[in-house]
């Protein structure tokens, strides 16, 4: 998790054994409330400047940042929040709520980094290997690896966030693991002599997504449409000029109060990422939606014939369509 801002103050969530940070009070009546799977940092810059977009064509909300993705997901489903972050797929097939996702955020852009030892994935048949957490989106990549490449990781040690990893890489606690795009850039830039990045397949299915209670959303068409036409409006401008996020971010906003070695790296932090391919310029549409059932399912976060598995049961496409045209 990244580091706590100031101006946070800590909420008790409706939800067991379970803390919620927030910029003020809970959410007033008439406001959209959003459930955030972290802190605000660097990766969510780009979300909060599309809020602000939002914001300034008429949209009323209020954020929570929960400690991790599960919580942001129940807080959803409980109906404490009403838009939350993650890839909760496993939760709507298997809950009653008729969740549904609107939009992708980011996608599982994650890198293979080990030793000289190794310098292709089929190398890893039988090695042991460090991941983020169990059932998490690392545990998720290395199942997908298996099942394309037909090969079987040896032991999973599990070490939460990218920059512990490559920490237990530097010093040899490790000979492979997976990471995300920034962390993979920091260890080949300061010890690429010394670690292989593994050519990995391309893969367009989601790491982040919105989602939300398909009947919430269609009791609130309008501001749903406001949301989702600033998301696509700000990934569009992204994607031609990475520079807008640091140049839009609000120096009073959330990401305005980070400290100031992570502000100013933004406009490197986004031109990797878009160079990389972590963000669709238009929301992943049905494209993401089709990747994300083939993902998922391989993944075992799915159950039953990836045949029977519906896009429409996973998804509501219309104010992604609405806002693309």
């Amino acid at each position: 998790m990244k580091r706590l801002l100031r101006k946070l103050c800590v909420a008790a969530a409706a939800l067991p054994m379970a803390a919620a940070l927030m910029t003020g009070s809970v959410a007033a009546e008439g406001k959209i409330k959003i459930a955030l799977a972290e802190t605000p940092s660097d990766e969510l810059a780009a979300f909060f400047v599309a809020l602000d977009r939002a914001k300034a064509n008429g949209l009323d909300y209020e954020w929570t940042a929960f400690s991790d993705e599960e919580l942001a997901i129940q807080a959803v489903l409980s109906g404490q929040m009403d838009i939350g972050f993650g890839t909760p797929y496993a939760a709507m097939q298997r809950s009653k709520a008729p969740i549904r996702i609107v939009f992708q955020l980011s996608k599982l852009k994650f890198f293979p980094v080990t030793s000289k030892k190794y310098s292709k994935l089929e190398d890893l048949n039988g090695e042991p290997i460090m991941l983020h957490s169990r059932g998490g989106g690392t545990d998720s990549i290395a199942n997908v690896i298996e099942d394309k490449l037909n090969i079987k990781f040896g032991d999973r040690s599990y070490v939460p966030g990218s920059s512990n990893r490559v920490a237990a890489l530097m010093a040899g606690q490790t000979d492979a693991t997976i990471v995300d795009l920034s962390n993979k850039n920091k260890v080949m830039k300061i010890a690429g002599d010394k670690f292989n990045v593994l050519p990995m397949f391309e893969v367009e299915a989601s790491d982040e997504a919105l989602f939300a209670n398909l009947d919430w959303i269609k009791s609130n068409e309008k501001d749903v449409a406001i949301f989702v036409e600033a998301l696509v409006s700000t990934w569009l401008d992204m994607s031609k000029d990475p520079t807008i996020i640091s140049k839009e971010t609000d120096p009073e906003g959330p990401i305005g109060q980070l400290p100031p070695e992570i502000l100013g790296n933004l406009d490197t932090f986004y031109s990797d990422a878009v160079a990389g391919g972590l963000y669709s310029p238009n929301g992943g549409g049905r494209t993401a939606a089709k990747a994300d059932l083939e993902w998922y399912h391989n993944a075992g976060q799915l159950e039953g014939d990836l045949a029977s598995l519906n896009i429409e049961d996973f998804w509501y496409l219309a104010p992604l369509d609405a806002a693309t045209k």
